[in-house]
């Protein structure tokens, strides 16, 4: 019997075979490898029929701080975390159980998407993929489904686009609705980084970047 040759989703043509999955991470400082990690929020992104990427799925997991982590009082004042609040401490997870899930999550959409791993996209994203690698370490993970030092940096791009680098800010020339209150929480934030990548580079699409982008791109396989 002859099987029928798999049909690739067109997001593994769309960033080199990347499937750009949003994350933002909250922590109790800015040192990856001593300061705690709190909590990491990740949006996997889909393509439609007319080539326009939006946001797909969401997780996202509360940790308990690591054996020994530093944890600084003003990073927990400016994210407004309380980890003595019952209900934090009813559903915080250790750092491996909760990358665990996260991460079966992207590597689902990984093959959905015929992708052959996941880049991430941050605002400021050198500061969450240094969390998320420094947390794979300790936990000895073995497979990693995000790539290990690329990333896509939506302050960049907004610079670019938009002329802004904050997220608010950033959002609100993008015409993106933006609640201050609601800031600073991985979930929200993700939220809103997913819809400015996905403006940043629907523009690009519809001004004809990514025409011109294939019409210089090689054949894959």
């Amino acid at each position: 019997m002859n099987s029928q040759p798999s049909v690739k989703h067109p997001m593994s043509r769309r960033f080199r075979g990347y499937l750009p999955v949003v994350v933002d991470v909250e922590t109790a400082g800015f040192n990856a490898a001593t300061d705690a990690l709190l909590e990491v929020s990740a949006t996997t992104l889909t393509m439609d029929e007319n080539g326009m990427i939006l946001p797909d799925h969401s997780i996202s997991r509360h940790l308990i701080p690591f054996e020994g982590a530093n944890i600084e009082q003003a990073a927990l004042d400016f994210t407004k975390i309380d980890l003595n609040s019952a209900f934090r401490q009813s559903i915080a997870m250790p750092e491996q159980d909760a990358l665990g899930e996260i991460f079966k999550t992207v590597r689902k959409a990984i093959k959905a998407h015929s992708c052959t791993r996941a880049i991430l996209v941050g605002h400021n994203a050198s500061f969450d993929l240094a969390f998320i690698n420094a947390a794979v370490e300790r936990c000895g993970i073995k497979r990693n489904p995000f790539h290990p030092f690329s990333s896509f940096d939506t302050a960049t791009l907004a610079a670019l686009a938009f002329g802004q680098t904050v997220l608010a800010r950033a959002c609100k020339a993008a015409g993106i609705p933006f609640d201050n209150r609601e800031a600073h929480s991985a979930s929200y934030d993700t939220e809103k980084t997913a819809e400015l990548f996905c403006a940043v580079v629907n523009t690009w699409h519809e001004l004809g970047g990514w025409e011109l982008a294939l019409r210089t791109m090689p054949e894959q396989d």
